[in-house]
């Protein structure tokens, strides 16, 4: 299996300009030096990584108490992803998961677990592995 996707930029650093577009077509997004040093509203790489790691964990996460018999009716997590600068530069310093579960019939204790579980294995959490990630994990 291959996934895509694909980046075009124009210009210089500052004032230049991009677009992000995925292989399947789903999205194309412009993104700028302001989208990822100072806020706008176009996206960034470091959004759509958060974007796969969260889509990711809340799929694997769903997965794992389905397999253990748990009848999952919703999975949300959030991805916070830190860009911080440092001495060599920018760099992504900290992941943040937030997650928050509806799982009839299962303990706090339990699906903190299995989200623990989750976040060292999922698949974009092995990729990530370099980035300390922080989980905070509830039930609804």
């Amino acid at each position: 299996m291959q996934r895509h996707a694909s980046s075009e930029w124009s210009g210089d650093l500052k004032y230049g300009t991009g677009k992000l577009e995925v292989g399947s077509g789903a999205f194309a997004l412009p993104y700028s030096y302001i989208s990822r040093f100072e806020g706008s509203g176009d996206t960034n790489p470091e959004e759509l990584l958060g974007a796969a790691h969260a889509g990711c964990f809340s799929m694997a996460l769903a997965h794992a108490l389905s397999l253990a018999g748990h009848k999952v009716e919703r999975i949300a997590t959030k991805a916070t992803v830190e860009l911080d600068k440092g001495e060599k530069g920018f760099a992504i310093s900290r992941i943040a998961l937030r997650t928050r579960g509806a799982v009839p019939g299962l303990g706090a204790a339990d699906f903190q677990r299995f989200a623990e579980d989750t976040k060292a294995n999922c698949i974009v959490s092995r990729a990530l592995a370099a980035v300390p990630i922080t989980l905070d994990a509830a039930l609804d």
